[in-house]
């Protein structure tokens, strides 16, 4: 029991941490003075100091606040796209799990599908057809996230259609919406918070590469994504802190939304959580 509790407890302090950071970065994000990113060429490819702790670029500008400014608004964009594929995965999780044999085929078929190919390759394909920008890159990453937790959503479905406070609810006349928004959307909404979070890092991840490969948002907005694609023909000129802390932060973010989404499932489903370890 001990064991147990020690490892809650160090759960939810990770998880507090991560959401303190995470919440810091968004702040900075959103209260820096923009000032700081305009040109100033006296002060160009200053290494990091107090006054600048991420040092400045080429056109002196503050990497710190370009840093914070940039993974604030990578942050928002993965958040967006990961939401529209958490919503997609219930979609079709549930379509499949209640319309029919047809309907299930179908689903699976297209799960099966985009399994198929790799994510970002399929991410690329959409934001290159769309044109790229946050649009792209948004419907990209909604369209490609969701066959793995749109058959965790089935899954538990089918698990919950046959139990047996379901087989009463039916048996006394209650209409299938009423099953529905009562016994099985109550049920998978944990799932989805979970699978929302633990998509997340990949949403991120794969909006920071379409970005660097020049596909995904504007070159004129401070996505990290950007920031990493411009640095990499000055790090041969000795700059690397014009990739190093935009890289550090970026990993940073993503490994705080993964241990929320890894702890709150161990929280929800605290004997998986163990197994699975």
């Amino acid at each position: 029991m001990n064991v147990l509790k020690n490892k809650r407890l160090r759960a939810l302090g990770m998880t507090i941490f991560s959401i303190l950071f995470l919440g810091g970065v968004v702040i900075l994000g959103l209260t820096l003075d923009k000032g700081n990113i305009v040109t100033h060429l006296e002060i160009r490819n200053a290494p990091p100091t107090l006054e600048h702790l991420f040092g400045t670029d080429w056109l002196g500008r503050d990497m710190f606040t370009r840093t914070m400014m940039g993974l604030t608004l990578s942050m928002g964009v993965g958040l967006l796209g990961a939401f529209c594929s958490t919503m997609i995965a219930a979609v079709l999780g549930m379509v499949a799990a209640t319309m029919g044999k047809v309907a299930d085929a179908v689903v699976s078929w297209s799960t099966d599908l985009f399994l198929s190919v790799p994510h970002l390759v399929m991410l690329l394909l959409i934001s290159f057809s769309l044109g790229g920008g946050a649009k792209g890159i948004i419907a990209g990453t909604a369209l490609t996230h969701w066959p793995s937790l749109a058959r965790i959503i089935r899954a538990e479905i089918m698990a919950i259609r046959s139990a047996d406070y379901v087989q009463v609810s039916r048996r006394l006349g209650k209409p299938g919406w009423w099953i529905a928004m009562n016994h099985i959307f109550p049920h998978i909404l944990p799932q989805l918070a979970v699978g929302f979070l633990l998509m997340f890092p990949h949403a991120i991840l794969h909006e920071a590469s379409v970005t660097f490969l020049g596909l995904g948002l504007s070159p004129h907005q401070p996505a990290i994504g950007i920031i990493l694609s411009e640095s990499m023909k000055y790090l041969s000129s000795g700059l690397w802190w014009l990739a190093f802390f935009p890289g550090l932060c970026l990993l940073f973010a993503v490994r705080a939304f993964a241990a929320i989404g890894g702890n709150l499932r161990q929280f929800i489903r605290p004997s998986s959580a163990h197994d699975a370890r």
